[in-house]
């Protein structure tokens, strides 16, 4: 009978999908520059990142993963647009800057949803409600 239930308890494990490490928002505020990511903590592992030197009003972002192609992107947030230069960052993922206090990053920080439109591809960042008073603190000291 004892064999039985190993057997039974044995099968199940191997069917219970494994959960990998889970995704999260972290905001980095102890040091410069301030960074909030979103990533698996203690992995190189990255989605999206967003930088700035405290104070400066200039948010760095940096989107991971997927064929980055640099040129004039179109950023979205709320009923906000802009236009920035994008390059490509050297992981292979797409850099651009915006101003901390244009609507399109005031919409953003509001709403925690950005897209980014580059060569006919476009690429949605959401941050979790949970997690939007992160991107909010991040706004605050990137303007000063």
């Amino acid at each position: 009978m004892n064999i039985l239930f190993a057997g039974l308890a044995a099968l199940a494990v191997a069917q219970t999908p494994a959960t990998g490490p889970e995704w999260t928002w972290t905001l980095y505020a102890d040091e410069a520059p301030l960074v909030l990511a979103n990533e698996i903590p203690d992995t190189p592992n990255l989605r999206f990142t967003v930088e700035c030197q405290p104070g400066s009003g200039v948010a760095r972002v940096t989107l991971y993963g997927g064929r980055a192609e640099a040129g004039m992107a179109r950023v979205t947030a709320g009923d906000a647009s802009a236009v920035a230069q994008s390059e490509r960052h050297r992981s292979g993922g797409l850099r651009l800057a915006l101003r901390a206090d244009h609507p399109v990053f005031a919409a953003f920080a509001a709403e925690g949803r950005i897209t980014v439109s580059v060569s006919g591809q476009s690429r949605a960042v959401e941050v979790p409600r949970a997690h939007l008073a992160k991107l909010r603190r991040f706004t605050e000291l990137c303007a000063g």
